[in-house]
Order: C-alpha cells, then structure tokens, then sequence
C-alpha cells in the first residue's frame, strides 16, 4: 500500500536535516560513511525510476493519471541525501586540511 511506503519516505526525510546539521556543525566525518551514503542513494534512484515507470504504465490505461506524491518524496530525500554526501567530501577535506 502507498501510505506505508509514504510513511517509510517520510521517515527517512526527517533523519536527513538532522543528519546534514550535523555533518554542518561538527564539521567532521566521524560516524559518516560515504559507501552507505551512496547505497541509500542508489536506493532513491532506483525508487524515482520505478515511480515514473509505474506512472507511465499508468498513462497508457488512463490519460489523466496523477504522479504517485511518493516520488516527490523519494527526490527529496534523493536531495536531502546528495547535500550529505557534499558535506560529507566537504568535512573529509577539512580533516586532511587539519
């Protein structure tokens, strides 16, 4: 069902500000790992891709089919997870800086 996908989306959308305040004010990569943030993202590619696939099947039977608002959510958080991953090559220099 959508709402449990929107629910896990929603979920994982509000770690993300935590997570990118944190990498902004410690200024570190203690805790961070840029492998599991490129799997994640890999993840939320793959969720836009068989979002839009699903819509455009769904065009075919019916012309005035919407966008699922779910692949809104997984291009944030798509967002939310690249500005991470910039912090996170951001702090690594910083460190090697030091």
């Amino acid at each position: 069902m959508i709402i449990f996908e929107s629910i896990m989306l929603i979920c994982f959308g509000f770690a993300w500000p935590i997570s990118i305040y944190k990498s902004l004010v410690s200024k570190k990569t203690a805790g961070k790992s840029l492998l599991f943030l490129i799997v994640l993202q890999i993840g939320y590619v793959a969720g836009i891709l068989y979002k839009l696939t699903e819509f455009m099947d769904d065009v075919k039977i019916n012309p005035d089919a919407t966008i699922n608002i779910n692949l809104y959510l997984y291009i944030l958080n798509f967002i939310l997870i690249t500005i991470d991953e910039c912090l996170y090559l951001r702090n690594r220099k910083l460190e090697s800086a030091e």
